[in-house]
């Protein structure tokens, strides 16, 4: 089967699709930007891959005659088993780096309460992870760093004794987190499928028993079916890190305008907020570029600036947006500047304000920011798309709908699932766009 790929390297997440020849989205698949550029790409094309196959898993139930439901049920439920496997064999690794890491001299004299402490973490923890995993549980987050974060944090708060601190539980975790995110552990579709087969008959073997010969004929089928790359094409922050050829580059900007095209056919105006920048984007009504405006160097009001704050509060970063949505009133935020967040955050905590109306300020001043780019890009035209990252935060995503309608009035804003791939569909409609006509599009990206 022919394919096409792109990929989004971000400068907090690399982001990977997986097109066929007929532009139908095969697969996805995102991890977070780590220091190696060339781990993130080659994770998050393996992710999308991976994903592309349960696709076609869901097609060849189809072809076994299960109905449906059935077919929507069961790769649901191997699906989630399989996120499991993945995820036991990250947390596995950390434990082991951890474990390491709590033995270094400088921990001589706190060596035996540290261990203890962090042996009875690490257990908790991996009684967390079929809650994690269980049918119908809600997605914490699309990354193991997120989810292993919380779950240690939660945990760490309540130790005492033997003179360990938070603080030190802490800084052993952040330097093992790193070594884990960069290290080459098999999460490959071939070493994780089995474990997750028969885990999902073992948790409910009245329902998915009977129908265990056609659910190893599918996987049988799908792992035998070859995905042939035809070409492939990189975007995103550090697009210049990626392992592709010149030709093979695209600038975020075009490949933002084209994705959200691609998803919302009427599209006239993006907005994207990623890591670092902040896009916003006027297009034809053929997904080119005409318009757009950049924030300046500063990553004031983008992913890092929420990133800063989430560490000031000892939170994940997707648990930002829905504590501001628990908001009564509305703080209003004098800057976004990530130097100073700190500072103004905790400035507003010690005068008594609540953690939550500081988060509702911050996330309507980020989408001021954002408005006076939309502004200057030639305002927001029906129908306004909302790209990135960010677009996955519900208290930004509120302050926008507000701010929109204050200003513009009834405007049609798309916000899809999918709005954090955007990049990386633009980039993979170039790929496969590339191979039909390699001048197509020249002209706009020298303008961009």
């Amino acid at each position: 089967m022919k394919c096409f790929v792109g990929v989004d390297l971000g400068s907090t997440t690399t982001k990977a699709v997986v097109l066929d020849d007929n532009e139908r989205l095969l697969g996805r698949g995102i991890t977070n930007s780590r220091s190696n550029y060339d781990i993130a790409c080659a994770v998050a094309r393996s992710e999308a891959f991976i994903n592309a196959r349960f696709g076609l898993f869901a097609r060849q139930l189809e072809k076994e005659g299960l109905s449906t439901e059935e077919c929507e049920a069961l790769t649901r439920g191997l699906a989630r088993q399989f996120r499991r496997e993945q995820h036991t064999v990250q947390q596995r690794a950390l434990a082991d780096v951890m474990r390491v890491e709590a033995t270094r001299d400088r921990h001589g004299h706190l060596r035996a309460a540290l261990e203890g402490h962090l042996e009875t973490i690490l257990a908790a923890m991996d009684e967390d992870v079929p809650g994690f995993f269980a049918e119908g549980a809600a997605k914490k987050s699309d990354f193991f760093r997120d989810i292993a974060t919380s779950a240690f944090m939660g945990r760490a708060e309540g130790t005492r004794g033997g003179g360990v601190s938070f603080d030190l539980l802490m800084s052993i975790f952040d330097r093992s987190i790193l070594q884990v995110e960069n290290q080459e552990l098999d999460l490959s579709f071939s070493a994780n499928i089995r474990p997750a087969q028969v885990r999902l008959v073992e948790e409910d073997a009245d329902r998915w028993g009977k129908l265990s010969g056609r659910l190893d004929a599918a996987v049988a089928d799908v792992a035998g079916i070859e995905l042939d790359e035809v070409n492939s094409v990189g975007t995103g922050y550090g697009r210049s890190k990626l392992p592709f050829r010149k030709d093979q580059i695209r600038s975020e900007i075009l490949c933002h305008g084209l994705g959200a095209h691609w998803m919302f056919p009427k599209t006239a105006t993006v907005l994207d907020i990623g890591g670092q920048d902040t896009k916003a984007i006027q297009v034809d009504d053929q997904g080119i570029v005409t318009s757009f405006q950049m924030n300046d160097r500063c990553a004031a009001g983008c992913g890092r600036y929420l990133g800063y704050i989430a560490d000031e509060m000892n939170l994940g970063v997707h648990e930002l947006g829905p504590l501001a949505q628990k908001s009564c009133r509305t703080i209003k935020i004098s800057s976004t500047c990530t130097v100073f967040a700190g500072a103004e955050l905790r400035d507003r905590l010690t005068l008594g304000d609540k953690r939550e109306d500081v988060l509702a300020g911050l996330h309507r001043a980020m989408m001021l920011r954002a408005m006076s780019l939309l502004a200057r890009s030639g305002g927001i035209k029906d129908e306004f798309t909302f790209t990135g990252g960010v677009a996955k935060n519900p208290a930004a995503v509120d302050a926008l709908y507000k701010l929109v309608d204050e200003n513009y009035g009834e405007r049609t804003i798309n916000i899809s699932a999918d709005s954090i791939y955007t990049g990386a569909i633009g980039a993979a409609l170039f790929a496969k766009r590339d191979i039909r006509d390699p001048d197509v599009h020249e002209v706009a990206e020298a303008a961009v």
